[in-house]
C-alpha cells in the first residue's frame, strides 16, 4: 500500500465521523426511569455502537433526562435504527434476521456485565461511544461489519511518509509495541514477540492493551491521529542519556500505514487487564482503497472473541496486543540478517550498560523465538568490539530558541523550544599495522551485513533518537572533529588520527525524524544546527542557542575543539600500534623543522631500506603499484613509483610508532626524488618530489610490487598521454557521476529535457574508445588546462541540405566535479531551454583552442512526437472563392506535434466535413478523395465538393470555413473560403397567378423572378441576366440586361408590357452566359366575338341585314364590357367587315360600346347565292366571326329585320299564299371548328302569312321594341308547287344541320367515355396506393401494440419486486408511491 494512500471505509453508505454529532439525525427520545440521584433538567447524550448477533452495527444515540431506561424500550430504539439502517444500506451481503420476539434478548457491554429489564446510563459516560453486543438466543457473529471508525483528522493526511522498506514499516509497528510496554511496571513482564513467516508477520506485546470501550477504544489504535502517544512527547524531553524513553509517536499513522504496506490484510487483536474478551479489528488494503475515492469516512470490520491458550500463557497479567499481518509482501528474506538490523535499531533497550552501571535488558526481545540478546552479529557489538577501552569523549549540547525572539513566532509553532545531544565520541586504533575501522568492515562484508564503505567513506557519526537508531542518519563528519589547520606537521597528524573517531550521538524527543524514522528532518533547525556544530561560519546564529558541556562545565567552542585534539593525541600515544623496526640497519636522521612533509611527528625517524610486511619484503629501488583510494593523494588513479626509503618514527623500541614509505612518482627523474644526505657529520633527508604514503596501504594490499615489464609498459603509456580526441560522457559515465548530464546518442523525441551541463573531456592517445570501463578513469582524462569551445548548429528535415541554423557557442576551461579533473561542462540548460525541440539534426562540434585538429562532433537526431497536436494546412492561400457544388483546390494537411514538428500520418484517416459560418452549419457532408504522399508527411486532399442550400446564411460576403476533422473530431483544419452560389438553373414567378387574365396592352405591375441553382440557393448579387421577350414590351429599353439583387431575384414590376393580342402565348426567356435558364410562357385572356341575335339563314336577294348586334364575350361567357371605344382616351376598340363574295366598304369602322357594336344595316347582293362576310376587331383581327347567308332569288321581297341586343325583334313577312307547317325552331347556332357561325334559315310556312318571331332582342334608344311586319301573301295558286320544293330544301338543311349535330355529338361522347377510362385507371391506381398505406400503418400499429404490453409486463414485474422488498422491510411504502 502507498504510504501516501490513506486507508478507506468498506461501507458505502456516508458515515459521519464517531466524534461529531450528525446535524440531521437528533438522539432518540423515550420514556426514562427517574432516579433519586438523577439532575433535575440536565439532558444528557449517551452513544452506543450496538454489534448486532448477525455481524451488523448500528449507531444509536440517546438523549435522557433520567438516569434508567427499560430494557423493552431501549430495544425498541435499537430496533427502530436497525431498521433504518438496513435500509439505507441495502448491503449485497445476505444477513439473518434478528430474532427481537426471543426471550433471550438482552446486552452485554465491553466488560461482559448482562444488561437486562433496566439500563442504567450510570454506568456509561455521556457523549463517549460505548460498544454492547446484543444477544437474541442465536450464535454470535464472528465479524461485525464498520465497527470501528478509522476517519483520520485532515491535517495528518498532509504527512504521510514518502516510502518505505520492509524494515522499516516492521520498525514501525514495533515502535507501537515498545511504547505501550514502557507503561508497565518493573514487576510485570515486558515482551516484544516478533514472527515473521512468509504467509503471517505477528507482533506480539504484553502491553496494557485495548477494548471497545471509549477511553482505551482499539480504534485508537487503527485510527490515524487518535493514539494520545504523541502528546507523550513532551515527556521525552531532557532526562539522562541515552534518553530511554521510547515516546516515538509523532504522526498517529504508524500502525494502520505500517500494516496495509506489509501485507494486504491485517487483524489487531488486543486485551486489557479488566476486560474478558478480546476485541478485533480488522483492516484490508483493498476494500480501504476501493472506497477511499469517493467516501470522507473510513469504516473497517471488527470482532469479539476470547482469548488463545498462547495469548494468555505469554501474557501472565491478562493484556496484550497481537498485530496479525496476513499476505505479507517480501522477497526473499534472511532472518539473521533481519534479527541483526533489529538489534541495532533497539540495542539500548535490548542490553543497556548506563542505566543500573551494570548491563540491563529493559525489554525481553524476541525475534522467530530467538533472544536479540543473544546473538552476536549486527554492527553496533561489532563496532564496540573494536573500540579501544579507554576513555571517550563525551559532551551535552542543549538546543534553545531566545525567548526575545519574536520575528519568526509564526514560523516555528510547531518547533519545540530546546532539544538534547549527547555526543560520545570512541577512539577505534589502529593494531598491529591495521585500522580497527577497517576490521570492522571486513566482519560487516563477511556477516554480509556490509554497508559498502570503505576506510575514507565510512561514516563516522551515528545518530539515535530516544535510544531508537535512524539508520540513514550516516554522516561522514562533524565541522568540529575535523582539524581546522590544514598546513603543518600537527594537522597532518590530526587529520590522518581523526580517521580512527567515531561519533555516536543520542537525541531526545525535541528532535524531529522523517515520517519513516530513519533520519532526522533535513531542514529542522535542530538537525541544521547538530549538522553544522563546530562550523564558526554559523557561530553568529543569534536566534538558536547552542550550551556545550562536558563534565559538568560549560565550553566555548575554541575549548572543546582544544580539548577534543589533546584527547586524540591522548588515544593515539596510548593505542596505536603501526610498526616497530625494519629489516637492515637503521640511519637515524633529525628530522628539521622545515622538513615535514614526511608525514612524521616524531622529531627522529629512522631511515630504512629494507622491511618485511606481512611476510613480504619491501626493499628500496623496488618498482609499486599504489592502487586509487589506497590513502590521501592516491584517489584519483593508480600511483606508479620506485620505492626509495622506509621512514619509522622514534628510536627502536618506542611504542606506537608511525611509518611511511617514501618513493618516487613514475615520471620525475632521480635528481627529483628523496635525497638522503650527510651535512657536517649530521643525516639530512628531503623528500623533494617523492610521496610519503602511510605504511597501511601495504595492509590494505593497495601496495603492489610490479614486474620490470609493467613499468616499462606504464612509461610508454605515460608517453600516451598526451592529448589525442575530444570526448563526451555518455548517459553511463554521467550516472556514476551521479548527474544526469549526459547528451544523448540515440534518436530521441521532441521535448526531450535536455542536460543541465554537457561533459567533455579531453582524451590521451591510450584511449581506447572500444573500453568503455575505461570512461571515468582519471589516467584517460587529459587534466592540462586547454580552453575548449563549443559551437551547436541545426538542420530541420524539411530543409535544404546546406540550410543549418547556428543555435548556440561557448568556450570554457576545464573544472573538476566528484573528485575528478579535467571536465570542460558547458551549461547548455540553462542557455538552450527549448534546445531538442524542433524536429532535425543538432550538431555538436567541440574544439581546443591550442590544438586545433583535437576536435569532436556529435550529433542528436530528434524526431516528432508520434502523438499528434494538430492538423494544418500546408499551403497557405487566401481565403478561396468557389460555387457550391465545384471543387476545392486540392489540399494538402499536415499532422503536427506540440512543438509543430510533423508527424507522418499512420493511414488514410477517415474524415468528416461541414461547411459552417460562425455558429451555422452550412452543410455536413462534403465528398472528396484523401490520400497520402509517399512520405506520408502529408495528406492529399482533393475533389472537396459542397453541396448546400442554406447559403443565404451567409449573405452577402459568402465567407465561410471548410473543417475536416477526423471522426473523433480530435483534430481538424478550417479552411477559409467564399463559398457562392451556383450559375442560375431555375427561375421562379411571382406572384404565380400571372398567367391568368393577361390583355393585350396590359403593363404588369408586379412580377419578380427569383433565380435559383441547383441546390436551391439564391444567385449571388449582382449576376447578370438576359431576357428576351415574345410578347412582351420593355418599358425601358435597358431592362433586357438584368442585374440580381442581394435577395437574388430581378424585379421587373412596372417594366413589360403585353404586346400580342387575345388568346395569344407570350413569354420571356431568362438567358445566363447565352444559356437560357428558363422559358416563362403566358397566353393572353381568350375573347370571343358573337352576335346577339338570330342571323337569318335564307334571305331574299337584295335585302338586307338591320340592327345586327355583335358581342365580344370573355371565356367564361360574360360580355367584355371594358372593350369600349374613346378616343380622347386613346382606346380604339371598333369593328370592321370585310367579304370576299360581295361588296362590303371594310374601311368602314363600327364603334364598340361597352363590348357591344350594332351595325345598322348590311346590304345584301342582287344575286342568290352563299354569301359570307368576316367581323373582326379593328385591333385584334383575332377576334371575329364568319358570317353565311344563303341568298336567294325568290326571297328577295322578303324583308327581313333583325332585332339588336337592345331588345328589337327581327321578323320576317311571308307571303300569305304559302301556308307551311310551323316548325318550332330550336336555340341551337352550332360553330364550326374554325370558328365560323353556321346560320340556316327558318322553313317558309305554308299557312296564312304568319309572323315568326326570333328570340333576338334589340334595344332601341327609347327602350321600344320594334318588329318585322309580315309580307304580302301570294295569291298565286300556281307558285304552290315552288312553294312545295322550297319546304323540302328547307327541310333537307334542317335534316342535315341535326346530322352535323348528332355526329359532333357522338364525337363529344367518345372522348368523354376516353376521358372516363383514364379517369378510372387514376382511381385504381389511388385505391392501390392508399392500400399499401393502409397495410403500412396496420403493420406500425400492430408494432406499436406490442411495445406497449412489453412495457406493461416490464412495469408489472417491477412493481411486483418492490412490493416484495417492501413487504420484506428493506423499502418503505413511500417508494412504491414514488
Amino acid at each position: 500500500m502507498d504510504s501516501r494512500t490513506p486507508p478507506s471505509r468498506v461501507s458505502k453508505r456516508p458515515i459521519e465521523d464517531s466524534s461529531i454529532e450528525r446535524a440531521r439525525k437528533k438522539p432518540y427520545e423515550c420514556n426514562k426511569i427517574k432516579d433519586e440521584d438523577d439532575d433535575l433538567g440536565v439532558e444528557k447524550v449517551y452513544k452506543f455502537r450496538v454489534l448486532m448477533p448477525n455481524g451488523a452495527t448500528v449507531e444509536v444515540k440517546v438523549r435522557a433526562l433520567y438516569s434508567q431506561m427499560p430494557l423493552q424500550e431501549f430495544v425498541d430504539v435499537v430496533k427502530k435504527m436497525y431498521v433504518s439502517f438496513v435500509r439505507q444500506t441495502l448491503s449485497q451481503k445476505p444477513r439473518r434476521k434478528v430474532n427481537w420476539a426471543s426471550q433471550e434478548l438482552y446486552f452485554t457491554d465491553v466488560y461482559e456485565k448482562t444488561i437486562r429489564n433496566i439500563v442504567n446510563f450510570k454506568n456509561f459516560k455521556p457523549n463517549k461511544w460505548h460498544i454492547l453486543r446484543l444477544h437474541d438466543g442465536s450464535d454470535e457473529a464472528d465479524t461485525y461489519e464498520n465497527m470501528w471508525d478509522l476517519t483520520p483528522d485532515t491535517d495528518l493526511l498532509k504527512e504521510l511518509p514518502d516510502e518505505y522498506t520492509f524494515e522499516t514499516a516492521l520498525a514501525d509497528l514495533i515502535d507501537n509495541s515498545l511504547q505501550a510496554l514502557w507503561s508497565n511496571n518493573k514487576n510485570q513482564r515486558r515482551l516484544i514477540s516478533v514472527v515473521v513467516r512468509k504467509s503471517r508477520i505477528s507482533i506480539f506485546d504484553t502491553g496494557p492493551g485495548m477494548d471497545g470501550s471509549d477511553e482505551n477504544s482499539i480504534v485508537k489504535w487503527g485510527k490515524m491521529g487518535a493514539s494520545l502517544h504523541r502528546s507523550s512527547r513532551v515527556l521525552a524531553i531532557g532526562g539522562e542519556p541515552p534518553y530511554l524513553t521510547p515516546f516515538f509517536g509523532m504522526f498517529g499513522y504508524g500502525g494502520p500505514i505500517a500494516a496495509m504496506h506489509l501485507g494486504r490484510r491485517a487483524v489487531v487483536s488486543s486485551k486489557t487487564k479488566n476486560s474478558k474478551k478480546v476485541y478485533m479489528l480488522h483492516l484490508e488494503r483493498d476494500a480501504l482503497i476501493s472506497s477511499s475515492s469517493s467516501e470522507k469516512t473510513w469504516r473497517a470490520n471488527g470482532g469479539v472473541r476470547a482469548p488463545l491458550e498462547d495469548e494468555i500463557e505469554k501474557s501472565p497479567d491478562g493484556s496484550f496486543t497481537k498485530v496479525e499481518i496476513f499476505e505479507p509482501k517480501m522477497g526473499t528474506l534472511d532472518m539473521s540478517l533481519l534479527q541483526c538490523k533489529l538489534k541495532d535499531i533497539y540495542f539500548p533497550y535490548i542490553q543497556c550498560d548506563e542505566m543500573s552501571g551494570k548491563t540491563d535488558r529493559p525489554i525481553e526481545f524476541q525475534v522467530n523465538g530467538t533472544d536479540l540478546a543473544e546473538i552476536e552479529g549486527g554492527e553496533i557489538a561489532i563496532t564496540n568490539l573494536h573500540s579501544c577501552n579507554g576513555p571517550e569523549f563525551v559532551i551535552q549540547l542543549q538546543f534553545s530558541f531566545n525567548t526575545d525572539t519574536t520575528s519568526t513566532v509564526g514560523q516555528r509553532q510547531r518547533i519545540i523550544q530546546e532539544a538534547n545531544a549527547r555526543l560520545k565520541c570512541v577512539y577505534f586504533p589502529i593494531v598491529e599495522g591495521k585500522e580497527s575501522i577497517e576490521k570492522i568492515l571486513d566482519k560487516l562484508k563477511e556477516d554480509r551485513i556490509g554497508t559498502g564503505e570503505s576506510y575514507e567513506g565510512f561514516s563516522r557519526v551515528s545518530i539515535r533518537r530516544l535510544g531508537r537508531l535512524l539508520p540513514d542518519a550516516r554522516w561522514a563528519w562533524l565541522p568540529f572533529m575535523e582539524p581546522r589547520q590544514k598546513i603543518g606537521e600537527r594537522a597532518q597528524i590530526l587529520k590522518r588520527l581523526s580517521y580512527r573517531v567515531k561519533c555516536f550521538i543520542e537525541t531526545d524527543a525535541g528532535f524531529n525524524p522523517t515520517p519513516s524514522k530513519t533520519d532526522l528532518v533535513h531542514h529542522h533547525p535542530y538537525t541544521t544546527a547538530l549538522k553544522n556544530f563546530g562550523h564558526r561560519a554559523l557561530e553568529t546564529e543569534k536566534e538558536l542557542q547552542i550550551k556545550i558541556c562536558r563534565s559538568g562545565k560549560i565550553l566555548t567552542l575554541s575549548q572543546l575543539e582544544k580539548q577534543y585534539q589533546d584527547w586524540i593525541l591522548e588515544m593515539h600515544e596510548r593505542y596505536d600500534e603501526e610498526i616497530d623496526s625494519g629489516e637492515d640497519q637503521p640511519t637515524l636522521v633529525v628530522v628539521p623543522e622545515k622538513n615535514k612533509k614526511l608525514g612524521i611527528s616524531s622529531d627522529v625517524v629512522r631511515i630504512h631500506k629494507v622491511i618485511k610486511r606481512k611476510g613480504t619484503s619491501w626493499e628500496a629501488g623496488q618498482k609499486i603499484k599504489v592502487l586509487k583510494g589506497a590513502c590521501a593523494g592516491c584517489h584519483k588513479s593508480n600511483v606508479y613509483a620506485t620505492l626509495e626509503y622506509i621512514v619509522l618514527e622514534g628510536l627502536q623500541g618506542d611504542a606506537c610508532g608511525e611509518a611511511r614509505l617514501i618513493c618516487r612518482p613514475l615520471g620525475q627523474p632521480e635528481d627529483q626524488g628523496c635525497l638522503l644526505s650527510v651535512d657536517n657529520g649530521n643525516n639530512c633527508i628531503d623528500v623533494r618530489s617523492s610521496l610519503s604514503l602511510p605504511i597501511g596501504v601495504i595492509d590494505s594490499g593497495k601496495c603492489i610490487a610490479i614486474s620490470d615489464t609493467e613499468w616499462e609498459n606504464q612509461i610508454e603509456k605515460a608517453h600516451q598521454k598526451s592529448p589525442s580526441v575530444i570526448d563526451v560522457l555518455n548517459h553511463s559515465n554521467c550516472q556514476e557521476l551521479e548527474v544526469d548530464w549526459a547528451l544523448p546518442v540515440d534518436d530521441i523525441e521532441a521535448g526531450y529535457a535536455p542536460p543541465e551541463k554537457i561533459i567533455a573531456v579531453v582524451r590521451p592517445k591510450a584511449f581506447n574508445p572500444n573500453s568503455t570501463s575505461e570512461n571515468l578513469n582519471q589516467k584517460f582524462i587529459v587534466r592540462e588546462n586547454f580552453e575548449m569551445s563549443l559551437k551547436v548548429k541545426f538542420q530541420a528535415y524539411d530543409r535544404t541540405v546546406g540550410s543549418v541554423n547556428h543555435v548556440y557557442s561557448g568556450r570554457i576551461t576545464p573544472s573538476s566535479y566528484k573528485g575528478f579533473h579535467g571536465l570542460y561542462m558547458f551549461p547548455v540548460g540553462s542557455k538552450l531551454s527549448c534546445i531538442f525541440q524542433k524536429a532535425g539534426i543538432y550538431t555538436f562540434f567541440f574544439s581546443l583552442k591550442e590544438l586545433r585538429d583535437v576536435n569532436c562532433e556529435r550529433r542528436v537526431r530528434v524526431k516528432a512526437l508520434s502523438e499528434v497536436d494538430c492538423w494544418k494546412v500546408l499551403s497557405k492561400r487566401k481565403a478561396t472563392t468557389i460555387r457550391i457544388g465545384s471543387y476545392f483546390p486540392p489540399l494538402s494537411v499536415a499532422c503536427y506535434d506540440r512543438y509543430s514538428n510533423r508527424v507522418p500520418f499512420t493511414c488514410v484517416p477517415e474524415l468528416t466535413t461541414r461547411l459552417s459560418s460562425n455558429s451555422a452549419v452550412l452543410a455536413h457532408k462534403c465528398s472528396m478523395n484523401v490520400d497520402l504522399t509517399p512520405d506520408k508527411l502529408s495528406m492529399q486532399i482533393k475533389d472537396i465538393s459542397v453541396i448546400s442550400n442554406e447559403l443565404y446564411k451567409i449573405q452577402p460576403s459568402y465567407e465561410a470555413s471548410l473543417i475536416i476533422s477526423s471522426l473523433d473530431e480530435k483534430h481538424s483544419v478550417a479552411i477559409a473560403c467564399r463559398v457562392i452560389p451556383e450559375a442560375p438553373q431555375s427561375v421562379m414567378v411571382h406572384p404565380t397567378t400571372l398567367s391568368r387574365r393577361l390583355l393585350p396592352g396590359q403593363i404588369i405591375e408586379k412580377l419578380v423572378l427569383e433565380l435559383f441553382d441547383s441546390y436551391g440557393n439564391h444567385i449571388k448579387e449582382d449576376e447578370v441576366i438576359h431576357l428576351h421577350a415574345d410578347g412582351f414590351l420593355f418599358l425601358d429599353k435597358d431592362r433586357c440586361v438584368c442585374k440580381v439583387d442581394d435577395h437574388g431575384s430581378v424585379d421587373l414590376s412596372g417594366s413589360l408590357k403585353v404586346s400580342k393580342g387575345y388568346d395569344k402565348h407570350v413569354s420571356i426567356s431568362v438567358l445566363f452566359q447565352e444559356k437560357v435558364l428558363d422559358k416563362l410562357v403566358f397566353k393572353t385572356d381568350m375573347r370571343r366575338l358573337t352576335t346577339a341575335s338570330k342571323v337569318p339563314k335564307h334571305c331574299a336577294a337584295g335585302s338586307q341585314l338591320d340592327n345586327l348586334v355583335f358581342e365580344i364575350v370573355n371565356s367564361e361567357g360574360e360580355v367584355d364590357r371594358s372593350i369600349h371605344g374613346e378616343e380622347e382616351h386613346g382606346q380604339f376598340h371598333t369593328l370592321m367587315l370585310k367579304s370576299d363574295s360581295f361588296d362590303i366598304d371594310d374601311s368602314v369602322r363600327y364603334n364598340f360600346l361597352h363590348g357591344q357594336c350594332c351595325i345598322r344595316s348590311i346590304r345584301l347582293p342582287q344575286r342568290a347565292g352563299i354569301f359570307s362576310f368576316t367581323a373582326a376587331h379593328s385591333r385584334y383581327p383575332e377576334i371575329n366571326l364568319d358570317i353565311e347567308v344563303h341568298v336567294e332569288q325568290d326571297l328577295t321581297e322578303n324583308h327581313v329585320q333583325l332585332q339588336s341586343s337592345y331588345g328589337n325583334k327581327l321578323q320576317l313577312r311571308e307571303s300569305p299564299s304559302l301556308r307551311v307547317p310551323k316548325l318550332d325552331q330550336e336555340n341551337i347556332s352550332p360553330q364550326s371548328a374554325v370558328g365560323k357561325l353556321i346560320l340556316f334559315n327558318d322553313s317558309p310556312s305554308l299557312q296564312v302569312p304568319k309572323v315568326v318571331q326570333f328570340n333576338v332582342q334589340n334595344e332601341n334608344s327609347d327602350g321600344r321594341i320594334s318588329g318585322l311586319q309580315d309580307s304580302p301573301a301570294f295569291e298565286d295558286r300556281g307558285n304552290f308547287s315552288g312553294s312545295i320544293a322550297l319546304h323540302q330544301k328547307g327541310l333537307e338543311e334542317e335534316i342535315r344541320k341535326y346530322g352535323l349535330l348528332i355526329g359532333e355529338h357522338e364525337r363529344n361522347l367518345e372522348m368523354l367515355k376516353c376521358r372516363q377510362s383514364q379517369i378510372q385507371a387514376l382511381i385504381e391506381e389511388k385505391q392501390l396506393e392508399l392500400m399499401e398505406t393502409t397495410s403500412q400503418l396496420d403493420e406500425e400499429h400492430r408494432a406499436h401494440q406490442r411495445a406497449l404490453e412489453t412495457f406493461h409486463t416490464t412495469r408489472n414485474r417491477y412493481l411486483n419486486f418492490l412490493s416484495e422488498w417492501i413487504d420484506a422491510g428493506y423499502l418503505g411504502k413511500q417508494v412504491m408511491q414514488e
